[in-house]
């Protein structure tokens, strides 16, 4: 197996921060040191003092670079999934859009078609809809929201895995359906939902523990019924996706929701559609008109956000600036939070026997360079 030392490295992961050494062998982390190995004769790369850290995971995105998943097109799949790496992403869940079943599909077979060789791995899809509350769209086309269908979820998983569904668990059956995508091994999320608190509690027996995009398309706060914000704040143990581009969320918001819960229950996600590594223009999304402009993407008609421009390199940047925690809390829902919220395991830490995914960032949270199962397979010019 092929050896390699990443040195004058300031090692970042879960719970350490330290200036070391990181070994890999073949594919897969061997150690980290605080001094190099005398006579090492594998390849170095020389991190120059930058911070090294997990390659980040990104549950929630539906595009970049002028390409989104939902147009089933296996060469734009092939675009995001490759471009992902600039930003420090080595795992993600090409995410959909509420569509009809038959485009649903496309998208699916589009992944399935990618050989993960050059790129992010992709474990499974994330399919955002299109069982939402028609009240609730946000950027989401009604003419294909659905009630949930426990069936479709089976033909759809059955072209690729599907590992996440975002769904509004106050519609008919929302409380059951938790329980049945978990017995597919299917991670129950919800948003696009006017859900109740008690209507939450119902799904959250049935084994709901996510939230998708936390705060936006999803019930308040409110002083005589908490809603799902206050959900989110209150259970400890639900995970929630957080899109922190300071637009989505506000900086109080974000300072507020980091006291309350712990990076090992916050995702950071992109939430990023199409124009994302793109300029200000005309875009579209789920065939809807989208007009980005200082890098906020809003509906044409109605002026809704519709999804970010968010790179997860960014928004790393943007909690550790605005929260004051230290880097290895903050690194956790970039990595190692995402993986658990999915039950992924072997990846999103510096760990011995972890899978070499690992991205080399300057201290302006640039990413230099970046790893897939040792293999450098980005690397900025």
């Amino acid at each position: 197996m092929a050896l390699t030392m990443i040195k004058n490295a300031r090692l970042v992961s879960a719970g350490i921060e330290f200036d070391g050494v990181l070994m890999i062998d073949g594919n897969k982390i061997d150690a980290l040191l605080e001094k190099e190995p005398e006579n090492f004769s594998g390849k170095v790369i020389d991190a120059k003092g930058d911070y090294v850290m997990p390659g980040f995971i990104d549950l929630h995105c539906h595009g970049r670079n002028n390409c989104d998943f939902s147009d089933g097109d296996a060469e734009k799949t092939r675009t995001i999934l490759d471009h992902k790496l600039e930003e420090g992403v080595t795992t993600m869940l090409p995410t959909t859009l509420t569509l009809p079943e038959k485009d649903l599909a496309a998208t699916l077979k589009s992944v399935a078609s990618y050989d993960q060789k050059t790129g992010c791995k992709v474990p499974g899809v994330h399919l955002e809809g299109p069982f939402i509350n028609p009240k609730c769209l946000g950027a989401q086309n009604p003419d294909f929201v659905r009630a949930a269908d426990i069936e479709e979820i089976k033909r759809l998983n059955a072209i690729f895995p599907v590992k996440k569904v975002t769904y509004a668990v106050e519609m008919p059956g929302g409380a059951a359906f938790a329980g049945k995508l978990q017995k597919l091994g299917i991670t129950p999320s919800c948003t696009h939902s006017a859900a109740k608190y008690d209507d939450f509690v119902a799904a959250y027996r049935s084994g709901l523990r996510n939230l998708s995009h936390f705060c936006n398309q999803m019930t308040a706060l409110h002083h005589r019924d908490i809603g799902l914000v206050g959900a989110g704040l209150l259970h400890h143990d639900v995970f929630t996706e957080f899109i922190c581009d300071k637009l989505h969320i506000s900086v109080p918001m974000i300072q507020l929701v980091f006291q309350i819960k712990k990076c090992d229950h916050v995702i950071l996600i992109s939430d990023a559609m199409r124009a994302a590594g793109m300029p200000d223009g005309d875009y579209t999304l789920g065939g809807l008109p989208v007009v980005v402009k200082e890098g906020a993407a809003r509906l044409r008609e109605g002026g809704a956000l519709a999804g970010s421009t968010l790179l997860i390199s960014t928004a790393l940047k943007n909690i550790y600036e605005i929260t004051g925690l230290p880097l290895s809390e903050v690194i956790k829902s970039a990595t190692s939070t995402p993986a658990a919220s999915i039950g992924l395991s072997g990846v999103g830490k510096l760990q011995a026997g972890f899978a070499a995914d690992v991205v080399i960032l300057n201290k302006d949270f640039v990413v230099q360079t970046a790893m897939v199962d040792g293999e450098v397979r980005f690397r900025r010019a």
